[in-house]
């Protein structure tokens, strides 16, 4: 049983991830979010509302945890450097962080190149959130998945520096990565990942 931290409970993957947390694990859940009113937590989750950026709200969301997992959007940049060192401050380890495909330019012509940083401003918070976290002391696993669609488990990962293997991926299958990213502190440690449907 872990106690996991949840950055973004209220968005789309945030909340994929605590179902499949509570469905598949004894995982214990922290649900932190600017906005918390429509959270209904059951008996394993607590909920907090805080601000990403305030020092204080994350030390007391991070207070006992043993992994944290972010999937926001926004300056992404800035909330990874407030992210990593309030993790840093509370000597908790192993962080798991939403970013985009394409941040290293490693989406082939095949899949749709346009979709690259070279081409894509949108990705640049991705990236520099990115960066972050890997020149960190953490145990990280950056995530990047595809577009999201609904739909079952069926994912191929691909690491950083291999050509991102397709365009999509189920919420599903996110989840499911990420669930096994928190049982197992080494499942793709101190590494940067692609997924998309097989």
């Amino acid at each position: 049983m872990k106690k996991v931290l949840i950055i973004g409970a209220t968005g789309t993957i945030g909340g994929a991830v605590c179902q499949t947390l509570l469905n598949e694990t004894d995982d214990q859940l922290t649900l932190f979010a600017r906005s918390t009113g429509r959270l209904q937590p059951s008996d394993r989750e607590t909920v907090i509302a805080g601000d990403v950026t305030n020092d204080a709200d994350l030390d007391r969301a991070l207070a006992n945890q043993d992994a944290v997992f972010v999937a926001l959007s926004g300056p992404l940049g800035q909330f990874a450097r407030k992210i990593v060192a309030a993790m840093d401050r509370n000597q908790v380890s192993r962080l798991l962080f939403i970013t985009s495909m394409g941040i290293y330019n490693e989406i082939p012509a095949s899949v749709g190149s346009n979709g690259n940083l070279n081409h894509n401003d949108v990705l640049h918070p991705y990236r520099e959130a990115a960066d972050v976290v890997e020149s960190s002391d953490l145990t990280y696993t950056v995530i990047r998945p595809g577009w999201f669609t609904s739909g079952p488990v069926n994912y191929e990962v691909t690491r950083k520096g291999e050509p991102f293997g397709g365009h999509d991926v189920s919420v599903s299958s996110i989840a499911d990565f990420v669930k096994r990213a928190i049982a197992d502190d080494g499942y793709y440690a101190h590494d940067s990942v692609g997924l998309n449907t097989k």
